[in-house]
């Protein structure tokens, strides 16, 4: 389909964790093995390419078939790790979240009702079969959730300009696109949200931001101790200009803003929050430019 295979899909980020092969039983651990031996393995592109071929199939597949033998791969401290699709899951979640981001009338005529009803009913069933399952991979679209920055810090950073030589990971913008990610250990990953929610839960009252580190703690501490934690900017990438790419600290902005809080620095922290809604408001405007 070379309709599909040409067209970037843009605006969305990923949280993405990459786990040991010590971490999956077997069978699965050999085939990820396996897998992760390839000369080329899939990026974030190629899976969103195939997402956008069921949809616009008829009738629409909001929900593949058949689960993904497909993984993002990375090398630790020379430890191979694997990033499992899981695109039967994440198709489920994502059309549970439907619902709130498009008015009945347009989510109706995109993916009808009876679409709809069969995919939720086939999760009941699947679920029932796998009560533990979750996916390694969250996507948030038209912005990057503020709780995903206190994972990281600026200098786990990583920023390659469009047109530069192709760095390694899942690049979802594909090739000579530009990339903006964060990469962690899941134990600095899991002390920075510890951290950030005694502060916030210290200064603040229990709001959004605090029930979303808790939603976000609760599901990194389903992961191997020793996985890696990624934030990708992924399609966002195609809503920012170059410059205010190489200028976007947001991480940064968000420990400023925890550490201006816990030293009782009010107006600093206002500032850094300042920064950060000025930065994502931007993003978020051009949502609805059209």
């Amino acid at each position: 389909m070379p309709a599909v295979s040409s067209v970037l899909v843009p605006y969305a980020s990923y949280l993405r964790v990459y786990e040991p092969l010590a971490a999956f039983p077997e069978p699965e651990r050999a085939h990820w093995a396996r897998y992760a031996r390839r000369d080329r393995t899939p990026t974030a592109q190629d899976e969103l390419r195939r997402s956008l071929a069921d949809l616009l199939s008829t009738p629409p597949m909001p929900v593949p078939v058949h689960e993904s033998a497909d993984a993002f791969v990375a090398e630790v401290d020379g430890v191979v790790c694997v990033c499992p699709w899981r695109t039967r899951l994440r198709g489920w979640l994502a059309l549970e979240e439907l619902g709130e981001l498009l008015p009945m009338p347009l989510l109706d005529a995109v993916l009808p009702p009876v679409v709809r009803g069969q995919a939720a009913a086939d999760y009941e069933l699947w679920r029932d079969r796998n009560p533990d399952a979750r996916p390694w991979i969250r996507t948030a679209v038209w912005q990057v959730p503020v709780r995903w920055f206190t994972l990281f810090s600026d200098d786990e950073r990583t920023y390659r300009e469009a047109g530069a030589a192709e760095a390694d990971g899942a690049g979802a913008g594909g090739p000579g696109a530009a990339v903006l990610r964060y990469r962690t250990p899941m134990v600095q990953a899991r002390r920075r949200l510890a951290r950030a929610l005694k502060t916030l839960r210290d200064t603040m009252d229990d709001g959004p931001l605090i029930e979303g580190l808790v939603d976000v703690g609760r599901w990194l501490e389903e992961f191997h101790p020793r996985s890696l934690v990624e934030l990708d900017y992924g399609g966002l990438v195609h809503a920012l200009s170059g410059a205010q790419l190489a200028e976007d600290r947001s991480a940064a902005d968000v420990a400023a803003g925890i550490a201006a809080l816990r030293d009782g620095d009010g107006e600093g922290a206002g500032e850094a929050y300042g920064r950060l809604t000025e930065r994502w408001r931007a993003v978020r405007d051009r949502q609805f430019a059209n």
